[in-house]
């Protein structure tokens, strides 16, 4: 094996490493929160050490913010692709990306890393831009694929939001008035 196949090799194992570390601090982290939960415990739910951990993250917010950019990336990968299908469908885009984004919601994961880092933005400025600019790119996609004007750009996600609260208190097997009148997927 050559030195540049050698490289390339340690390369790509660091990053299939990566991603497994990434998966399984989305599950931990979503048990526990980004503030509750210790490194080593990611660490032994990715089956590595904790210094190996420290080696493809170099502390614990930039192990937060990469689970928090994968997050974001995951709903808007959602989104393009269900409003490009919709296209082709001749559906409606933005029911399509709401649909999408129910779909996601099935994946406690996801649902649980948005909400801790809604919660960790309260706390951890570094988090809080993430959000922030994770919000601005949705929202670029969502204009950009819908043509809704601004009052329905903010409602699309004033519901997407109602959406989390719903699926995080389990509402969809709920009675009653209130959770008839505000379940939304």
């Amino acid at each position: 094996m050559t030195p540049a196949a050698a490289t390339k090799r340690t390369l790509s194992t660091a990053e299939e490493r990566r991603e497994e570390v990434l998966s399984a601090a989305m599950q931990v982290f979503g048990e526990r929160g980004f503030l509750g939960t210790p490194t080593i415990d990611v660490a032994k739910a990715a089956g590595i050490s904790q210094a190996y951990l420290f080696r493809l993250f170099p502390s614990k917010l930039d192990l937060i913010l990469a689970v928090v950019q994968r997050s974001n990336e995951a709903i808007r990968s959602a989104f393009i692709e269900a409003a490009a299908q919709a296209r082709a469908d001749g559906r409606d885009v933005k029911e399509a990306m709401g649909e999408a984004y129910g779909e996601l919601l099935a994946d406690r994961r996801l649902l649980l890393t948005q909400i801790h880092m809604h919660a960790a933005a309260a706390a951890m400025p570094e988090v809080a831009e993430a959000s922030r600019a994770g919000f601005a790119d949705l929202f670029a996609v969502v204009e950009r694929e819908t043509g809704l004007p601004p009052e329905g750009i903010q409602s699309f996600f004033a519901h997407g939001m109602l959406m989390n609260v719903m699926a995080a208190i389990g509402a969809d097997g709920t009675h009653g008035r209130w959770a008839e009148v505000l379940r939304v997927c």
